[in-house]
């Protein structure tokens, strides 16, 4: 079955930074999009970035873009979410996805808390 588990998120200071990762099992990795989303208390989830089957082909949320980067590892079928100059409005659980096999899977979700 698709899986996916989420690490590395934690508390980080305002301006330091965070790697998470999601290592995903069950369907072709290399065949399909990856996404992050996060959600932050009492928000909607928001996509905050996404990578195409071909490594390199990324887009991140206004919010994030130029903070943020995305990426990915086929042969390790992980991808990464690295996080820079985090701010207490980054806090929020961060969630992997992937649409295959006609639907949304989802991990169990990372907390990322940013103290100010």
């Amino acid at each position: 079955q698709v899986q996916l588990v989420e690490s590395g998120g934690g508390l980080v200071q305002s301006g330091g930074s965070l790697r998470l990762s999601c290592a995903a099992s069950g369907f072709t990795f290399s065949f399909h999009a990856m996404n992050w989303y996060r959600q932050a208390p009492g928000k909607e989830r928001e996509l905050i970035a996404s990578t195409r089957p071909t490594v390199g082909s990324t887009n991140v949320a206004e919010s994030v873009k130029g903070r943020f980067t995305i990426s990915r590892d086929n042969a390790k079928k992980t991808v990464y979410l690295q996080m820079n100059s985090l701010t207490p409005e980054d806090t929020a659980v961060y969630y992997c996805n992937v649409y295959v096999y006609s639907r949304d899977y989802w991990g169990q979700g990372t907390q990322v808390t940013v103290s100010s």
